[in-house]
């Protein structure tokens, strides 16, 4: 793995995304290395500037806090630099390094891997706008992306469409199904129960249709890590009172939260009132989608409101 050299070209450049920082107001100067660099030389160079480096691996971020500088991890070496440089501004947003609207200016490897050679201004509120549910590779879960995937773009759908003509508030609670079923009991009739693994799967679209008129009915719908669905019709007997939540958020976003912390479950919601989803990881509300935008935002700010007694928004 080659080490960055500190070439005249370089040291201008940096000279020059470090101006272009300032004058532009951005929060920080991001760099997506492709090896291993001298982080101390790297330091001096930028002096105060915030400074955020993003690599693949640990071996190439050896060092960097010793240096004085962030970091965040990517681990996407094979992935387009568009796609690395995205996955390092929504790391360093979900880890409270940058603020979801911020700007930042990059400086990477967009023609030779062994130089950094490219300047670009990043505007994170816009950039953030134009994702869509399927970036959801910042969520730390045991959930396979894939079958994570396929749950968010159904709970989107619901929230769009709701169920001939009227809204639908739905709860998808996906992974750790045994731990989750044995935190919750069923409310009355479960609708998949007696079917088949494959009639259950929601690879099929004609199951995520019915899927769709079970989000109707009371109580949670539970996925396997698989896209099975588990069972139907449940309700989560994790206790809630030690979650925060914003304010105006219902006892089904709740029961998303509380479930969430106490098992390895990913939890997704549709809110009846508006469609937006929301989605839960250890008892957080970590990204939110409103369906007619299509439009995602890391949701960090919580204030503490008591959850009321049971009650569908």
């Amino acid at each position: 793995m080659h080490s960055v050299r500190f070439t005249d070209q370089l040291k201008a450049l940096l000279s020059i995304a470090a101006r272009l920082k300032e004058e532009i107001d951005a929060e920080a100067l991001v760099v997506l290395l492709e090896g291993t660099a001298d982080f101390v030389k790297l330091k001096g160079l930028v002096g105060e500037t915030k400074l955020i480096v993003a690599a693949d691996t640990a071996d190439q971020l050896n060092g960097v806090g010793e240096a004085g500088l962030l970091s965040v991890r990517i681990d996407m070496p094979d992935a387009p630099i568009y796609e690395r440089l995205s996955q390092a501004v929504l790391e360093a947003v979900a880890d409270d390094l940058l603020s979801p609207g911020a700007k930042v200016v990059a400086l990477y490897s967009g023609f030779d891997v062994e130089a950094l050679d490219s300047i670009s201004v990043m505007d994170l509120d816009e950039h953030l706008n134009r994702l869509t549910g399927r970036d959801l590779r910042q969520l730390e879960t045991r959930v396979p992306l894939d079958t994570l995937k396929l749950v968010v773009d159904l709970a989107i759908e619901i929230g769009r469409e709701g169920r001939e003509g009227k809204p639908v508030g739905t709860l998808f609670v996906v992974g750790d199904s045994r731990k989750v079923l044995a935190s919750s009991h069923p409310t009355g009739f479960d609708p998949v129960r007696g079917y088949s693994r494959k009639e259950r799967n929601l690879n099929d679209p004609r199951v995520r249709e019915g899927i769709k008129e079970i989000a109707q009915m009371d109580g949670a719908i539970i996925v396997s890590a698989d896209a099975v669905v588990e069972a139907a019709c449940r309700y989560l007997d994790c206790s809630a009172a030690n979650v925060t939540l914003s304010k105006g958020l219902g006892a089904r976003h709740w029961a998303a939260a509380a479930i969430s912390r106490a098992t390895n479950a990913v939890a997704i919601t549709v809110s009846q009132s508006n469609g937006t989803v929301r989605i839960f990881q250890n008892g957080e509300v970590v990204l939110r989608i409103e369906p007619q935008l299509r439009r995602p935002m890391v949701w960090r700010d919580f204030e503490y409101e008591p959850p009321e007694p049971r009650h569908e928004e």
